[in-house]
């Protein structure tokens, strides 16, 4: 009988306990893989996922309803630089020194002493420590020396990552010989025309001489024509040799490529990004796939070319498309799916100002205003945000709440089981809870919105109402007037005569006017006032949390310097194609 009771007893312990398992959430795995695919300068509305409907991109889409889609996953910059180092960091990049006062915004050569600074720490620092293999292939764009052609003080390597192969720099249509050079396309047409001006001055003081019409010294003319040549070769020595010196490609610390040859650049990083994965299927990794798609010059090979509705643009995001497919096949291939965590995003908006003629070279995005450059407009910061993990994440699920690039940091570090940085700020915030549907709300309550290091907006998420404002304290203008870019200029600006600041701000509620066409007043919102105030204290509250740290994209950090110029050779006889057949 004592029997009986006690199996009385704890049969229905059993079953209840078994019961609640059934119910329950499956516990993470302890250290999954990660593949972290970041597209380049890609719009939202680029993806067949996110309304795109004249663009395939049937892998990336299906990605989404294989798993978690964020609507307002938003970027902490918008352009490639900054955007990247907060995305690495966790940090809003004026928090490391990565975002600019003047208008030069992101780092501009390989020889610039400029950079991600050593004593940040990024995710994939914190996951090597945690006895991950840690692989970038593709883009960096976070500097790669100090003082010396060697020190490689920026370079990924020194960042946490144990293999690199890839471009330092970013992609720039001076990497094609046959495009029009892109980079800083203004002021190198402002030295030529210089150049000229004072070649034509002394040709003409020359021709004066000789004739006899004006009375000038030889040594005078001497002097004259040195300094025309010194001019010339000054800015010429960079400027002229960009391919050379920007268009590189590395294996770890040695150049492969000097400059790149785009025809196979494509097929080398898919062919990378499958051997890491191969190579370290049987412990951790971390795979960060940085596309150098859809930037410009838009390298898309023959396969390709004239298969999209929406011209050469259009082909490279559906090659980038099929190079994500390419990447989840081995994932399943190697059986990987299940204990894999992938994540798709972009670094910002799409470029509307980048056109040549009739055609349009930057991306498209959807119903949000402005793009790439503007820090406060939606269209330059909101981006496609997919996280994919079978049997983890609930397939199928679409989240609208705000979320940042800035998130990966705290999310990745606290699934391999390591522990976020105590003596800094992280402005990212975890979200596995929010992803698994433990909670219903994000943490973010306020993001902010900064171009360079000039705040332009700042958007409030009131939980406990569910409306989601929107304060421009900056905003930049338009030219021609209403046109929704900057496109006299290439770029939108941050500050100065290119801007108009607001007093009191334009509002909007995004939920309700996701587009921000209709800035609310004091006469059309009862709330107005309370919100601005509101949002007032929180600018106030986060300005206390900035410390000063060195300016690393200052004038004197990101100009050439002939002795960081990493090289393939002797100096300034750099070249070398180490992937070739010879």
């Amino acid at each position: 009988p004592l029997l009986c009771f006690r199996s009385a007893l704890v049969t229905p312990l059993i079953f209840s306990l078994l019961l609640q398992a059934a119910f329950t959430q499956p516990s993470p795995i302890t250290q999954p893989n990660f593949v972290l695919l970041l597209a380049d300068d890609l719009g939202i509305g680029d993806i067949g996922c996110y309304g795109n409907d004249t663009i395939r991109t049937p892998n990336i889409d299906r990605l989404a309803k294989e798993g978690v889609k964020l609507t307002q996953h938003i970027a902490a910059a918008p352009l490639c630089t900054p955007s990247r180092a907060a995305f690495l960091t966790g940090r809003y990049p004026l928090r490391s020194g990565m975002d600019a006062i003047n208008d030069y915004r992101v780092i501009f050569w390989n020889a610039g002493s400029g950079g991600l600074p050593p004593n940040e720490t990024t995710f994939a620092k914190i996951l090597q420590h945690q006895g991950y293999s840690t692989g970038l292939i593709g883009k960096w764009h976070q500097g790669v020396n100090c003082e010396s052609r060697n020190d490689h003080c920026h370079h990924p390597l020194k960042h946490g990552f144990d293999y690199f192969y890839g471009m330092p720099f970013t992609l720039i249509s001076d990497c094609q010989p046959t495009e029009t050079p892109e980079m800083d396309r203004a002021f190198r047409r402002k030295l030529w025309l210089s150049t000229q001006m004072i070649g034509l001055i002394t040709f003409t003081a020359v021709l004066g001489r000789l004739t006899g019409l004006i009375s000038v010294h030889w040594k005078t003319l001497t002097c004259l024509a040195g300094f025309s040549f010194l001019f010339f070769i000054s800015w010429f020595s960079s400027y002229g040799f960009v391919r050379y010196w920007n268009c590189i490609m590395m294996r770890n610390h040695g150049i492969t490529e000097q400059p790149m040859v785009t025809d196979r650049t494509t097929s080398l990083i898919l062919r990378e990004s499958i051997s890491f994965i191969e190579r370290n299927k049987h412990k951790p990794f971390l795979l960060f796939l940085s596309f150098l798609h859809s930037h410009t010059p838009l390298l898309t090979t023959e396969k390709f070319l004239g298969r999209s509705r929406h011209g050469l643009y259009g082909d490279n995001v559906e090659e980038m498309d099929w190079m994500v497919g390419q990447v989840l096949d081995i994932i399943d291939k190697e059986g990987l799916k299940d204990t894999t965590l992938v994540y798709f995003a972009s670094d910002h908006g799409g470029w509307l100002e980048r056109q040549e003629g009739k055609r349009q070279l930057g991306g498209w995005n959807g119903i949000y205003k402005g793009g790439k450059a503007m820090g406060g407009w939606e269209g330059g910061i909101r981006v496609p945000g997919i996280f994919r993990w079978p049997g983890m994440l609930p397939a199928g699920t679409v989240i609208d709440e705000p979320t940042s690039l800035m998130d990966i940091f705290p999310t990745v570090v606290h699934l391999a089981g390591g522990a976020v940085p105590q003596d800094r700020v992280i402005d990212g915030r975890d979200l596995l809870p929010l992803l698994r549907g433990a909670v219903a709300h994000s943490e973010h309550e306020f993001l902010f919105h900064y171009c360079g290091v000039h705040l332009h907006a700042v958007r409030w998420h009131q939980k406990d109402t569910g409306a989601l404002w929107k304060a421009h304290y900056v905003t930049p203008i338009f030219s021609p007037p209403g046109a929704g870019a900057c496109y006299d200029r290439g770029f939108c600006p941050c500050f100065g005569e290119g801007v108009t600041h607001h007093e009191p701000p334009l509002l909007f509620e995004l939920s309700q006017d996701p587009s921000e066409a209709k800035p609310l007043s004091a006469d059309t919102e009862p709330l107005f006032d309370t919100v601005i105030r509101r949002i007032g204290r929180a600018i106030e509250e986060h300005r206390r949390t900035l410390t000063p740290v060195p300016e690393q994209l200052s004038v004197s950090n990101v100009v050439w310097k002939p002795w960081l110029q990493p090289c393939c050779g002797t100096f300034p006889f750099c070249w070398c194609d180490k992937e070739g057949d010879n």
